[in-house]
């Protein structure tokens, strides 16, 4: 009878002993306490991992504050948080619209006045408080500077009325009877004017003018929306005396194209 081959059998694991001298000393595990050899990676006893794990950082403070610590400390998505967050930021930014929008429109017009052009433009109606013989509130919106407008004394003012409400860029002023300097003094002429502009909802801004006594245009900017009228009053006159009136040649208007 023919013999059959033995089947393999795997040779079995040698369990070394371990040397009773055999050193243990080193960690202990944080789960039993059993102490291991530094280049372990489980403890020989429970196998629970001896790897330190790396404390949570520390919370920044702000962290800590309502409304931010109600995530830290109930945990969540964190949703009801950031929609507070996006609420308190639209309120913030809706009242600050507000407050904001007439100091926003004043600078939006401003840029505008610069970027574009100006365009004369001519008063419909010029009136005075008072003035002397010859020399009505019309000589100062002719077009012409050898013809003024005479005010008797200080504190009278004249006044000029538009048709349109208009965007006011600014204003030239021409004092003195004449543009001809051997000519300029032989009247009194206004150095100091208060401006009065009034603007189609009743508003009215007011402007201290100052000027220089010389001949010549000399510009006055404004910046004032939907003007429908302006009145120069005299508050301060060089060379007064009698029988001189206080000459304003010629007022100037500019609007916004």
């Amino acid at each position: 009878m023919a013999v059959q081959p033995a089947k393999p059998v795997a040779p079995r694991p040698v369990v070394r002993a371990s040397a009773a001298g055999e050193a243990q000393d080193g960690p202990p595990c944080p789960r039993c306490g059993t102490p291991n050899l530094p280049e372990r990676r489980f403890c020989r006893r429970c196998a629970a991992p001896l790897t330190d794990t790396a404390a949570p950082p520390k919370l920044p403070w702000w962290r800590t504050r309502w409304p931010f610590r109600r995530r830290v400390r109930m945990g969540g998505s964190g949703n009801a948080l950031r929609r507070t967050i996006a609420l308190l930021v639209l309120v913030a930014v809706v009242v600050g619209g507000i407050l904001l929008y007439p100091v926003g429109k004043d600078v939006f017009q401003d840029v505008l006045d610069k970027l574009r052009s100006t365009a004369p433009i001519t008063p419909a109606q010029a009136s005075a408080s008072a003035a002397v013989e010859g020399h009505p509130a019309t000589a100062a919106d002719d077009g012409l500077t050898n013809t003024y407008w005479g005010a008797p004394a200080i504190g009278d003012s004249i006044t000029f009325g538009f048709r349109t409400p208009f965007r006011l860029v600014d204003l030239i002023v021409h004092t003195g009877d004449s543009a001809d300097p051997q000519h300029y003094q032989q009247q009194a002429r206004p150095v100091v004017l208060s401006l009065e502009v009034t603007a189609s909802d009743g508003e009215v801004h007011r402007q201290q003018i100052t000027l220089n006594d010389q001949p010549g245009p000399q510009t006055v900017a404004t910046g004032i929306s939907d003007v429908v009228q302006v009145k120069l009053t005299v508050r301060e006159a060089a060379g007064t005396g009698p029988g001189r009136a206080i000459a304003l040649a010629e007022v100037e208007f500019f609007k916004r194209t």
